[in-house]
């Protein structure tokens, strides 16, 4: 071949070179723009408003794309790999709920941020078993029945929950729950409490729930009951009376002559000591107060009119607060009646 051939067959392969090289470049570029497409602008619109996914751990973020994708979250499974696999952090596992439209970048930042969707059962203190099973078993994300618990059992708390979750589980952690706060605070109980085991501790605690509604006056209730347990004086509590009734169903009145009268394992106007079972569930201030209440004279309590006690050292002191208990009764029915007119 002669010179001019070998500089003509180089030239055209320098040529075609160059060309391969714009090509890849061509691709590359229109890659990048519909990456960038994808990637930042809007994502599809699922039929029917926002779209809920469950992801599974394990699942991988081809498993993810393709769920995302056929839930029309997403419209590249393949972009969504890719962008996954850039700048680091890993899909987390969880429920997510998507508005529609949402660009491929956000679906990935919020994997990768783990926002899932958050639900929640909470159980109020003094409510009891029964009042808790129920509300577990109405939750709509969870799975199979829970049953009632024994009375006292649980911790009321605000407990988050997953969808699927089994309810029996979800009930099994608030009983785990409130078994550690008691342990723990048994093991620092005041020393001289006229209690044989914990589960006494959380039957007085749960007397100290339904007692007041007002949270400063726990430890001085648990101090009195405390007090009168030790003088081997009958608690009297009306709580109790109403749970041996209606089983802690709220009565919706006050109790009668005759229900103070009648005899149940709950009646503590006729049993002596603590009943046999708490009456609703106490919460972590409650157990804390019937384990540490504070050293106190007092043994009477009875309501002062404004939502709270006024306390008393000695049955004299007492009858006096009782008659101006009564006498606000009286006023007020008095008021209700002119007011019925």
């Amino acid at each position: 071949m002669s010179r001019d051939g070998r500089r003509s067959s180089a030239r055209g392969s320098l040529l075609s070179a160059r060309g391969i090289g714009a090509l890849v470049l061509a691709i590359v570029a229109v890659t990048a723009l519909i990456a960038g497409v994808l990637a930042f602008g809007p994502g599809p619109n699922a039929p029917g408003g926002p779209t809920t996914v469950v992801l599974e751990r394990g699942l991988g973020a081809p498993g993810i794309g393709e769920r995302l994708r056929a839930a029309h979250v997403i419209r590249s499974r393949l972009a969504f790999i890719v962008l996954a696999k850039l700048g680091g952090g890993s899909l987390k596992a969880g429920e997510y709920q998507f508005t529609g439209g949402e660009p491929l970048s956000r679906v990935v930042a919020d994997l990768k941020a783990g926002r899932v969707v958050r639900h929640f059962v909470t159980i109020p203190e003094g409510w009891t078993s029964e009042m808790a099973a129920a509300a577990v078993n109405g939750s709509p994300v969870l799975t199979g029945l829970a049953a009632a618990p024994p009375e006292g059992a649980i911790l009321p708390e605000t407990y988050e929950v997953r969808r699927g979750e089994d309810r029996a589980a979800v009930m099994g952690r608030m009983r785990q729950a409130r078994d550690e706060l008691l342990s723990k605070l048994w093991a620092g109980r005041r020393p001289d409490l006229p209690y044989h085991s914990p589960e006494d501790a959380a039957t007085l605690a749960s007397i100290v729930e339904k007692e007041t509604g007002v949270p400063s006056e726990r430890p001085r209730i648990a101090a009195v009951f405390v007090n009168r347990l030790k003088a081997g004086m009958r608690l009297e509590s009306d709580p109790t009376v109403i749970y041996g009734i209606s089983k802690g169903a709220p009565l919706g009145r006050g109790l009668t002559v005759s229900e103070l009268a009648q005899a149940t394992p709950y009646n503590t106007y006729r049993i002596a000591g603590l009943p046999p079972t708490p009456i609703a569930n106490p919460g972590k201030a409650a157990l804390e107060a019937a384990l540490n209440p504070p050293q106190s004279n007092e043994m009477f309590f009875v309501a002062n009119g404004a939502g709270g006690h006024v306390f008393a050292s000695s049955f004299a002191e007492h009858q006096a607060n009782v008659a101006k208990w009564r006498e606000i009764e009286r006023q007020r029915a008095a008021t209700a009646g002119e007011a019925a007119k």
